[in-house]
């Protein structure tokens, strides 16, 4: 199948699976909610999943013959495209991380693998969790936005359904700018990349559901927590027994206590 004649260039990749086709030749029309009956095509076929002997059921033209007449699933189908190819950046970036830097160090996790899942649109950002062998983040990407003056190691406090999270800036070679907010580091709990899967879908949900906010606003816990960090540097070597417990941070509430007080990923 070549390429297509209409409002997208001659792109198949850029249309969707609910693209009207109009054969220019006859005007004849093919709608994926119906299918063609006529050549035992099933209700529900994008045109792109024709199979390669069809044909237009009047004058017999060519897929390529087709234009674009309506695509109701066009804009999504393109954002998707987008965020396809921002993650597939990411993921080259720290597979290369793997390889080159990380294979040998003790604490990283040997049965799992650089992976994004989840990723989504979010206040013309795309969002969602970065699964690698040494660390979990929930990852920020730039849409159309420049991040590339991103400052590294930066942070910036990110509100959600959920509440307010710090986020870290980063750049790297392929993926330009970002923003990580830790969620595991080390990942020694998980034993199967299914079970991290399982976590960052999870933890996609929980992020966006309002019955996880906490009664404090973040910011004040993010203060209240460096606060401790700075008193534990200056404190006397020996532990106070009798302290109370840290309460849990949003983060570890959203990460079912599995993620309470670690350390950030790259």
């Amino acid at each position: 199948m070549s390429g297509f004649e209409g409002s997208y260039g001659g792109h198949a990749a850029r249309i969707s699976d609910q693209a009207v086709m109009e054969c220019k030749i006859c005007w004849s029309v093919y709608d994926p909610a119906l299918g063609d009956p006529t050549r035992q095509i099933d209700p529900g076929t994008p045109f792109t999943l024709l199979p390669d002997d069809w044909s237009c059921p009047t004058c017999s033209a060519e897929p390529h013959q087709f234009m674009v007449l309506r695509d109701p699933g066009a804009e999504a189908h393109l954002q998707a495209q987008r965020i396809k190819a921002a993650t597939g950046r990411l993921e080259a970036d720290f597979t290369e991380v793997w390889h080159a830097k990380m294979r040998d160090v003790p604490l990283v996790n040997k049965a799992l693998k650089v992976q994004a899942v989840g990723f989504r649109a979010h206040e013309g950002q795309f969002l969602g969790v970065l699964i690698s062998p040494w660390f979990m983040n929930l990852i920020l990407l730039p849409d159309t936005q420049d991040w590339s003056a991103l400052v590294t190691g930066e942070k910036e406090v990110v509100d959600f359904p959920s509440g307010s999270y710090e986020f870290i800036h980063n750049t790297r070679e392929m993926t330009g700018g970002y923003k990580a907010c830790s969620l595991f580091s080390p990942m020694g709990d998980f034993t199967r990349q299914q079970d991290a899967v399982d976590v960052a879908h999870a933890v996609m949900q929980a992020i966006f559901d309002p019955a996880n906010l906490a009664e404090t606003d973040r910011r004040a816990d993010i203060r209240a927590r460096r606060e401790a960090q700075i008193a534990a540097e200056t404190a006397p070597d020996e532990a106070d027994e009798t302290a109370e417990p840290a309460a849990p941070t949003r983060r570890a509430l959203i990460t079912a206590g599995l993620g309470a007080d670690l350390q950030p990923g790259p």
